[in-house]
C-alpha cells in the first residue's frame, strides 16, 4: 500500500527548541553573553532540520497464520519499504477481543514484528498497526496507520472424555463394540472351528483341552452416525463464557473426538437462522464444521424450525447430542420430538447459572419457582430417556458411557 508522508517537528526538536529559546532569553533577561553557551547545542542540533526525508513508502503487513485457535498468539510482521534512513516504531491498537502480547516494536531496516492474541471466537480484523518514522537525526516524524489483514478465530475445542456408542451402529468399520462378531480386536469367546476359518485365529490352549479345533471369536467394530446440535438462540453469561461459547467449544471437541474414532458427525447451529451440515467423516468434515461455525449468529428468530431440517442432516438411526441452556421452549420440543422419534438423545446443559440468594421476599420466591421449572423439565426429558449432563465449559465433557434404550418411555403397552 503507498502512503504519502505529512512530515512535522518531532518531540525531541520541540525541545530542544523550548532549550535554545529558554538559553537565549536568560541571556538576554541577565545580559550575560556567556549564558548563550547553554543554548549553542541545541541551536547546532537543530541545524540539521534540514535532513533528507522520504515523501512516501509502501507498508505491508503479513500475519504468520490467517486462522487460529481461541488463546492462540499470532504475529505481525510490519514491513516499510522506502524509508532505509529512517527509524520506525510500530503500535499495535488491537480491537475488542483481541490483546497485545509484546511490546511495540523498534527497527532501523523498515520492519517490525509485534504479536497478539485472540480471545474470541468469530472472523475479524484484530486491530490497527500505527506506525510512527523519524529522521535521521529525529529532529522530524510523520505517524501512519493500517488495518490488518482479517484473521479467523475459531472456537477452542473442548477435552473430551471418551467416544460413546449412543444411536444405532452402522455397517461401516469403526471403532465402537459391536454385539455382533467380526474382525476386531476385542476378545468375545471360543468357538469350534468352521470351514473358512483363518488358521491364525486357532487357540491352541482350548484345542489341547477340548480335543477339537477352537478358535477365538472377536467382536465386530462398526461405526455410528452422530449430529451435533447446537443452540445459540438464546445467550447468557459474560463474554467470552456465554451459554453459545461453551456449547461451540463443546461441540468442536466432540467433533474431533468422534471423527477421530471414525465416525460420522453432522452439525446443525439454531440461531439467527438455521445451519446444518450433513454426516461425514475424516479432517475434511472436521474443517467443514470449524468454518461453518464461524456462521453462527446468536440470537433467536421467530422463522426457525428445527424440526423441518432435511433427511440428511439427521439421518435415521443417528445420535444426537444437543448443546442448550434449555431455555427456549421451541429448542426444547424440537428434542423431544426427536426422542419420540426414535433418536438416541443427548443434552448438554451449558447454563450452569447461580442466581444470588439476596434480595426481596418476593425475589427468593421467584429464584424457587424458577429452580422448580427447571427440575421438572430436567424429570420430563428424563422421563423420555434424555440424559442431561450439566458441563461448566472448563472441564472436560463426558458423556453417558451406558447406550440408552431406543424405545422411548411410556410406549410399551
Amino acid at each position: 500500500m503507498e502512503l504519502h508522508l505529512d512530515w512535522g517537528a518531532s518531540a525531541f526538536a520541540r525541545r530542544l527548541v523550548y532549550l535554545a529559546v529558554a538559553g537565549l532569553g536568560v541571556a538576554v533577561v541577565t545580559r550575560r553573553a556567556e549564558l548563550v553557551a547553554f543554548a549553542a547545542p541545541a541551536l547546532v542540533a537543530l541545524s540539521a532540520w534540514r535532513a533528507p526525508r522520504p515523501r512516501s513508502v509502501r507498508a505491508t503487513t503479513q500475519l504468520s497464520a490467517r486462522r487460529a485457535y481461541e488463546g492462540e498468539q499470532v504475529a505481525v510482521e510490519v514491513r516499510v519499504e522506502g524509508a532505509e534512513d529512517c527509524g520506525l516504531e510500530v503500535l499495535l491498537h488491537p480491537f475488542d477481543g483481541v490483546q497485545a502480547v509484546r511490546a511495540p516494536g523498534r527497527g532501523d531496516h523498515g520492519g517490525a514484528v509485534l504479536v497478539f492474541q485472540v480471545d474470541r471466537w468469530g472472523r475479524r480484523v484484530p486491530g490497527v498497526v500505527e506506525v510512527v518514522m523519524w529522521d535521521r537525526y529525529r529532529m522530524s516524524e510523520c505517524r501512519f496507520s493500517t488495518p490488518l489483514p482479517p484473521l479467523a478465530c475459531y472456537p477452542r475445542p473442548a477435552l473430551c472424555r471418551g467416544t460413546p456408542a449412543l444411536g444405532r451402529l452402522a455397517v461401516r468399520s469403526g471403532d465402537h463394540r459391536s454385539r455382533l462378531a467380526g474382525e476386531g480386536v476385542e476378545f468375545v469367546g471360543v468357538r469350534q472351528y468352521a470351514t473358512g476359518d483363518r488358521q491364525r485365529s486357532i487357540n491352541w490352549a482350548a484345542t489341547t483341552r477340548r480335543g477339537r479345533l477352537q478358535v477365538n471369536t472377536f467382536a465386530a467394530e462398526r461405526s455410528q452416525d452422530v449430529v451435533l446440535i447446537v443452540d445459540a438462540g438464546s445467550e447468557v453469561g459474560r463474554p467470552g463464557s456465554t451459554s453459545v461459547d461453551k456449547s461451540l467449544r463443546g461441540a468442536l471437541g466432540l467433533a474431533r473426538a468422534y471423527l477421530d474414532a471414525r465416525d460420522r458427525v453432522g452439525f446443525v447451529a439454531v440461531g439467527q437462522r438455521l445451519l446444518w451440515l450433513a454426516p461425514g467423516m475424516g479432517n475434511r468434515q472436521f474443517f467443514r464444521i470449524t468454518e461453518t461455525i464461524l456462521e453462527v449468529q446468536p440470537g433467536s428468530s421467530p422463522y426457525v424450525d428445527i424440526t423441518r431440517l432435511p433427511r440428511a442432516a439427521v439421518a435415521p438411526g443417528a445420535a444426537v447430542v444437543a448443546f442448550s441452556p434449555l431455555l427456549d421452549e421451541q429448542v426444547v420440543e424440537a428434542l423431544r420430538d426427536l426422542r419420540q422419534r426414535n433418536f438416541a438423545v443427548v443434552v448438554v446443559d451449558v447454563l450452569n447459572v447461580e442466581l444470588g440468594g439476596k434480595g426481596s421476599r418476593l425475589d427468593r420466591l421467584a429464584r424457587r419457582v424458577w429452580y422448580m421449572e427447571r427440575e421438572a423439565l430436567m424429570f420430563s426429558l428424563s422421563q423420555l430417556g434424555v440424559p442431561v449432563v450439566a458441563w461448566d465449559g472448563e472441564a472436560p465433557l463426558a458423556l453417558p458411557a451406558q447406550r440408552r434404550s431406543r424405545q422411548v418411555a411410556g410406549s410399551r403397552r
